[in-house]
């Protein structure tokens, strides 16, 4: 005879009776109000995740409530990319007004505003103009995409998106005056630029265009042995399944990039990160330390081993492992732990890199708001609001949202009620 699931809130009280404790006493421990904890225990009203990953964390639950009140994956679930079956690739083009258009290539470009893959890359020789200068133009163009990547620390995705294209488009022309090794280094560029442009996609919350531009990128690295990219295009997809509160599908991606063995140390690391964050997401503790220690050991041998080409990942965070220790322990349900860990490693960013500070200073303002730490919280939050609407960053407006909804807990509080207008502002005015 097939049994209903138990309840979340009978099961809630269960554990919360085997540890001695009354109604009070968990409130207390959850900063939450005793008739929030009672109408959840009695069915009356449905919990938020924020709520049970805390109960999961303070009643040493092992991921058993976050479980009960995740959907299970399918097991058809398609979490990689489909073949390409079209006669031509498409690039996409942005408008300036918003919308999009597409501009058909022959499938011989390689892709995302491709670099066409001449000879010496495994494709027949064709006629090809001399270019002296072509070396020369590469190296501009790599400044041009580290500038990209400055300003996509202090700029809206939608400002940074258009040169993304642009320089995309560029690289396919210079690459049709490319040969030998230059063409590889032109393709490789042009998948980094692919890359990234998926990001600033995901950015603008547009994740059908950041799926896109990222398998562009696995299409373009793939297609002249550039392991690195490809491999790092697997965890950026893990990003995405991440923002959307998948985490075993986050770990099953980045669990994925780390079997190739043939990536640099850094990408394995930044998997490992990712992985983490998947585990801290079903709440399984022991399994995200042990990802991040793996990601700290990695990114020691990337420090010593030195890099070739454009940065893969941030550069400009010096401690990833810590800050991304602070945003897992968050998700583990241990704010107050996160606090402490975030307030240190946010010191290290460096002052100009705005969408780090913010991304990582909101989620120290929610691990404060969550531990009932409330002026700080506010105060932190003061501080970065302005900053949300210069980097239009539709992830970080996620994690305002949840500092909204955990504040308005206290909408009693002086802070609370005083900071009030500037979050409503910051949640609209995008």
């Amino acid at each position: 005879m097939n049994l209903l699931p138990e309840p979340f809130g009978v099961r809630l009280r269960t554990l919360r009776t085997a540890q001695g404790w009354s109604l009070t006493e968990l409130a207390r421990r959850l900063y939450y109000s005793k008739g929030h904890v009672s109408r959840i225990e009695t069915g009356a009203q449905s919990p938020s995740m924020e709520f049970v990953r805390r109960c999961d964390a303070e009643l040493d639950a092992k991921g058993a409530l976050i479980t009960m009140m995740t959907p299970e994956a399918s097991s058809g679930t398609e979490i990689v990319r489909h073949d390409r079956e079209d006669e031509e690739v498409w690039l996409m083009m942005m408008t300036p007004g918003g919308g999009s258009s597409f501009t058909p290539l022959g499938r011989r470009e390689v892709l995302v505003g491709g670099a066409v893959i001449l000879a010496g890359l495994g494709l027949p020789s064709v006629a090809r103009p001399v270019a002296a200068n072509v070396d020369e133009q590469l190296q501009h163009h790599r400044r041009l995409h580290d500038a990209a990547r400055d300003l996509g620390q202090i700029a809206a995705p939608t400002t940074v998106l258009p040169m993304l294209i642009g320089q995309a488009q560029a690289l396919r022309s210079l690459a049709k005056s490319a040969h030998g090794s230059t063409a590889k280094d032109v393709a490789l560029l042009t998948a980094r630029t692919a890359e990234f442009a998926g990001w600033m996609a995901q950015e603008a919350g547009d994740e059908a265009a950041a799926a896109w531009w990222t398998d562009k990128a696995v299409d373009v690295a793939t297609a002249v042995g550039d392991t690195q990219t490809a491999g790092y295009a697997m965890v950026r997809r893990a990003l995405v399944t991440l923002y959307q509160g998948e985490g075993q599908a986050t770990v099953e991606l980045a669990r994925r990039a780390q079997v190739h063995r043939a990536l640099s140390p850094r990408v394995l690391a930044l998997a490992a990160q990712r992985e983490a964050q998947g585990h801290a997401l079903v709440g399984d503790y022991d399994a995200c330390m042990r990802a991040l220690d793996s990601a700290t050991k990695q990114f020691a041998v990337a420090r010593s081993s030195g890099q070739d080409g454009p940065t893969i990942g941030t550069s400009h965070i010096s401690d990833p492992v810590a800050v991304v220790t602070g945003w897992c322990l968050y998700d583990l349900g241990r704010p107050a732990e996160a606090a402490q860990v975030l307030d240190r490693a946010i010191r290290d960013i460096p002052a100009d890199a705005i969408r780090a500070r913010t991304r990582f200073g909101v989620r120290l303002a929610l691990a404060h708001a969550a531990s009932g730490e409330l002026d700080r919280s506010c105060e932190l939050a003061r501080e970065l609001l302005g900053n949300t609407a210069m980097v239009g960053s539709a992830t970080i407006r996620s994690d305002v949202q949840r500092l909204a909804v955990t504040l308005r807990r206290w909408n009693s509080h002086s802070s609370v009620r005083a900071i009030e207008p500037s979050l409503t502002a910051a949640l609209y005015s995008a």
